[in-house]
């Protein structure tokens, strides 16, 4: 549809597979490629705004295929060859409103 294209990044999904001794879940995370993910410094407005918020500081922006239904809230994203956490919830504008690939946000942290 567009000339811009993104990159592939690595999203990782949790998978519950059993407890330990005191009954906490125990995950397993498995990486997912994502295609045509558009990756971008996040502002300095952004930034301030996600340090008030929850004490976190905001690297990346990135913005996130329409076709993808992944949940992105809480997870770990590899791209640039280092993981990243993504902050807050993903923010979602509506799919037919917008010309391009792309209808989310959600902002990273760097992570490990």
């Amino acid at each position: 549809m567009s000339r811009i294209k993104g990159v592939s990044v690595k999203l990782y999904e949790r998978q519950q597979t059993g407890e330990d001794e005191f009954k906490h879940p125990i995950y397993e995370e498995t990486a997912i490629e994502i295609k045509n993910v558009l990756i971008s410094p996040s502002s300095s407005n952004e930034i301030v705004e996600q340090l008030n918020l929850n004490g976190k500081k905001a690297e990346y922006t990135l913005a996130i295929p329409k076709e993808d239904n992944h949940s992105w809230e809480d997870r770990t994203v590899e791209f640039f060859g280092e993981k990243w956490h993504t902050i807050g919830f993903p923010t979602e504008g509506i799919e037919s409103m917008l010309p391009l690939d792309w209808n989310k946000k959600v902002m990273v942290e760097r992570y490990g």
